[in-house]
């Protein structure tokens, strides 16, 4: 059975997707500017990282009414995983390699074990 579509269900899978699309390009954007000093990379990155706290931290704290600190966490990092994937392939132009989509694999069957509830 579906969980009720709900703010509480829907708002954090959304603030999650911006908070990692920041993210991402504060951990990874500067790898296109290799070139710029690393005080420049390292002050940008941090400026991008406060942005995206404003929508991590709502994320959490919205999702926690519905969901467990397990579950954000878990759902967190598979968001992480897709937008990193996309970010790979369109930004810096780099393959994701049969390598790459068999431990996405294994880290979403992760994901299926903590979203089924206890086994047994």
């Amino acid at each position: 059975m579906l969980p009720a579509v709900s703010t509480p269900h829907v708002a954090p899978v959304a603030l999650l997707v911006l908070s990692n699309v920041f993210m991402t390009f504060a951990w990874y954007g500067h790898l296109k500017f290799k070139t710029s000093p690393l005080w420049i990379a390292v002050s940008a990155s941090w400026a991008i990282a406060f942005i995206e706290y404003w929508f991590a931290v709502p994320a959490n704290r919205i999702g926690h009414e519905v969901y467990s600190a397990a579950e954000l966490k878990t759902m967190q990092e598979v968001i992480t995983l897709v937008v990193f994937a996309l970010f790979s392939v369109v930004y810096l132009k780099e393959a994701l390699t049969l390598n790459h989509l068999v431990g996405f694999a294994l880290i979403a069957a992760g994901a299926f074990f903590i979203f089924r509830g206890p086994l047994g």
